[in-house]
């Protein structure tokens, strides 16, 4: 029984939410310096990455780790905070997007280069360049395994469904 205890997989994925927990803190800590929390900075990141700057709610969903509701309640309180807004999808009455503001992409473009110094700091330094594209690719191998849906909605074509460009 104790072998099971030193299982390399065991290993592997105790490492990898070690690292996860260690780097989320010290990324925490600079985000809250920007008034942004840890979702909020992914919601931002993934919405100004996206075609438009706007996903659909149930694709952030899927791309992020909250559920539909948690979507919702963080769309919310982001839009009363100026950061996103929320259009109906003309297509489908059902769904709506969410979108980055001027505001939002302002307070990403803020917090951006220190976040990048701590992911230089903590992470892709720790690594060669060769080591960190075979990372990459393993990860990614893994996210598609587990998270099939983390790229929806990214191939969409948003001047087919709106007339309207990014607004404040």
């Amino acid at each position: 029984m104790s072998e099971l205890h030193d299982d390399p997989r065991i290993t592997a994925i105790g490492l990898l939410a070690e690292a996860f927990t260690g780097l989320s803190a010290r990324f925490d800590a600079h985000l809250a310096g920007h008034k942004l929390s840890g979702v909020e900075f992914e919601v931002l990141m993934r919405l100004a990455r996206s075609s438009g700057h706007e996903l659909r709610m149930t694709d952030l969903a899927a791309q992020t780790s909250l559920s539909t509701s948690g979507v919702t309640r963080v769309v919310d309180r982001m839009e009363r905070d100026g950061l996103l807004r929320r259009r109906a999808c003309p297509t489908d009455r059902r769904s709506s997007y969410a979108g980055v503001t001027t505001a939002g992409m302002t307070r990403l473009t803020e917090t951006l280069p220190g976040h990048l110094e701590l992911i230089d700091q903590w992470f892709t330094t720790q690594l060669a360049p060769e080591e960190l594209e075979q990372f990459l690719d393993y990860v990614r191998r893994i996210r598609d395994a587990v998270n099939p849906c983390a790229t929806a909605g990214a191939d969409r074509n948003p001047e087919s469904e709106s007339p309207d460009a990014v607004s404040a």
